[in-house]
């Protein structure tokens, strides 16, 4: 494994790690992450189908939340072959190929883009009621859903062609049971200079920028609301932000976790670093759905009426 230098065409293959420390516990975490997996898919194929089936609900409202249920979907298969090879059967080998096609399309489905769109929504619905049908058009709400699509290809496009020049002289071995840019970048024995700083600029041109601009939707609706002279119809109105406060929090605060438990945990064990990555990538697609399926009304109810067979 270690020794000799393998660059792009030597396409060295890549060990994968379950839960350092604790491997009698593989099949207990295979179950959760299955329970993780089926509400995942289950609950954001129906958010879906609900969307699609009821007319009122073709709004740019829904229409931004099912590129969220996309997305959480997209990211769910994005780990699930490596998660189910490693936990289930013990299979650790992934080929670079496979491994670099893998990163790709988990960084490829960082919603925080979405989540952007999704706070301009609430920002035009609270703040520019009247403008609300003229600003966010359906051609639009097109343009921004593939402004979204677009920009997280671009950014994503080049990290494999960039690690592929790189020679691998080390143990190839990850810390995780999927691969991740910032776990790939610390094999390479070359100069990863032009790596650091990409991934920087990545960074700090999405996820920085999203939360920025969140946040101050978020200031703006709260001037807007506390203008309100009715207490109920302010609280009303908030309730309405509830879900995608929700989504926010759920996506940003593990990721949070993630970066502060590799910056200031490093003697932590290994495998609590392990589980904070595993709850950024896997609470954020299954409770997504969960939340809205309970907080917004018209989904809730055609939900238990397909579920339950309950008229309204």
């Amino acid at each position: 494994m270690g020794g000799k230098p393998h660059n792009s065409s030597g396409l060295p293959p890549f060990t994968l790690t379950g839960l350092p420390e604790l491997e009698t516990s593989q099949h207990w975490m295979f179950l959760l992450l299955g329970a993780f997996y089926i509400v995942c898919i289950v609950g954001n194929a129906l958010i879906l189908f609900v969307i699609r089936k009821e007319q009122s609900l073709h709004q740019p409202m829904y229409y931004f939340l099912s590129l969220l249920s996309v997305n959480d979907v997209g990211v769910s298969f994005s780990t699930l072959p490596t998660v189910l090879g490693t936990f289930c059967f013990y299979l650790r080998e992934i080929s670079f190929d496979s491994c670099m096609a893998q990163m790709f399309f988990i960084h490829l489905f960082m919603e925080s883009g979405i989540l952007l769109v999704m706070s301009f929504n609430r920002y035009v619905a609270i703040c520019n009621l009247l403008r609300y049908t003229t600003v966010l058009t359906d051609a639009r709400v097109v343009c921004m859903g593939m402004s979204v699509i677009i920009r997280s290809f671009c950014m994503v496009f080049p990290l494999p062609f960039l690690l592929k020049r790189l020679p691998f002289c080390k143990a190839n071995v990850l810390s995780h049971a999927y691969c991740l840019h910032p776990d790939l970048i610390r094999l390479p024995c070359g100069d990863i200079t032009v790596n650091n700083i990409f991934g920087l600029f990545i960074v700090i041109s999405t996820f920085g920028l999203d939360s920025a601009f969140i946040l101050v939707s978020y200031v703006l609706i709260l001037h807007s609301v506390l203008a309100i002279a009715s207490r109920e119809e302010r609280l009303k109105t908030l309730n309405t932000c509830v879900s995608h406060i929700c989504a926010v929090l759920i996506f940003y605060v593990p990721m949070v976790g993630v970066s502060m438990a590799a910056r200031y945990g490093r003697h932590a064990p290994r495998y609590v670093h392990t589980l904070l990555s595993l709850l950024y990538l896997f609470v954020p697609p299954t409770l997504n759905p969960i939340i809205y399926s309970i907080k917004t009304k018209e989904i809730h109810r055609r939900l238990h009426k397909i579920l339950l067979g309950t008229k309204f």
